[in-house]
């Protein structure tokens, strides 16, 4: 069913923000940088939120997908402690069911609502060449782009759902439905680090510079999903709903047990010592960087991960941002993070 076709047969909204392209310079200079997108870049409302162009096809669908007040979502700027917080999440929901979450990889347990956005065609092309004589890969290749909110909508299953999109491009009615919402912030020094890495790690994506230049990136708002600072505050402004759960990663990163309980009482489920000492170990980041379920090993073996980079779980660690922060960047950094949260009550637990 095209777009338009699914809005008006559902008697949707039509989406409510003007969607435009990136200044022809910048977007030349962002296309030498990221080849992951071969076309462009555009920026969505009066915040400016940034996506790669596919982006403007499919906005009124992500916007107007249907919720269901059963599902379960997390909601992150991207490297946030997003693929913990889900396996976490995913496992209490479903009674600690250790022997599924390890046969069934993460990513289909829990859809990455918006991932089509960024497979371009010349990206898929390149895979498939590489995986034509593999029919499983071309497989899995051929429907990476498939739009997940088509997916999602004929799943007969309690659906936990991913997406790293602003709550205001999100459905109007996620946080009314019933639904229930797991918001993870993280500092964003720590944050522009792994997300640095992932962006060269990936070839959806394929950063090629320097972190000095993704930083600038990061700080003007061209990068994907950001602003960082317009996405974290929409969450802080609606952290007491009763249907979000607002953490921050460094707290769980102090204490798992208590996130552990939190999650748990936020589902409605609960967790006994026992119960609690397995997860936390299943949670460890030294058997989580090893847990094939989570490592995304699915877009690997298909090329999708650059050879010779970070892996996709990395140190799983706060304060990560000193390996690549001089004193002159760090500076620069906070004063950036003053002036955002300048006049806010937003605090961090930890920033250096």
């Amino acid at each position: 069913m095209a777009p338009k076709d699914f809005i008006q047969a559902n008697g949707a909204s039509t989406f409510p923000y003007d969607i435009k392209d990136v200044e022809p310079e910048t977007n030349s200079q962002l296309l030498s940088d990221f080849s992951g997108e071969r076309t462009g870049f555009v920026q969505v409302g009066p915040k400016k939120y940034f996506f790669p162009i596919k982006y403007r096809s499919d906005a009124e669908n992500i916007y107007n997908f249907e919720v269901r007040p059963d599902d379960v979502w997390i909601v992150t700027f991207p490297r946030s402690g997003t693929t913990w917080t889900q396996e976490m999440v995913w496992l209490i929901a479903n009674d600690l069911d250790y022997k599924r979450a390890a046969e069934t990889s993460l990513l289909m347990r829990f859809p990455f609502l918006e991932y089509s956005l960024f497979v371009h065609k010349d990206i898929k092309d390149e895979l498939l060449a590489e995986n034509e004589h593999d029919i499983e890969k071309t497989k899995i290749v051929e429907g990476m782009d498939a739009p997940m909110w088509v997916e999602l909508t004929k799943s007969k299953e309690r659906r936990f759902i991913k997406t790293h999109m602003p709550f205001s491009l999100l459905p109007p009615n996620l946080l009314t439905s019933g639904c229930k919402v797991v918001y993870v912030a993280r500092n964003p020094k720590d944050v522009s680090i792994s997300f640095f890495h992932l962006n060269r790690l990936m070839k959806t994506q394929g950063y090629s510079n320097d972190f000095q230049r993704h930083w600038e990136y990061f700080e003007k708002n061209l990068i994907d999903w950001s602003p960082y600072w317009e996405h974290f505050k929409e969450a802080w402004a609606i952290r007491n709903h009763k249907n979000l759960l607002f953490l921050f990663y460094e707290d769980m990163k102090m204490d798992i047990c208590d996130a552990i309980k939190k999650v748990s009482n936020f589902l409605g489920k609960s967790v006994n010592a026992e119960e609690m000492s397995k997860l936390q170990d299943h949670l460890d980041i030294k058997n989580f960087r090893n847990n094939a379920s989570v490592n995304f090993d699915l877009l690997t073996n298909i090329g999708v991960s650059v050879k010779g980079e970070q892996a996709f779980i990395r140190q799983g660690k706060s304060g990560s941002w000193k390996e690549k922060f001089d004193n002159e960047l760090n500076a620069r950094a906070d004063a950036w993070i003053l002036k955002n949260i300048e006049g806010t009550d937003i605090k961090f637990p930890s920033i250096n």
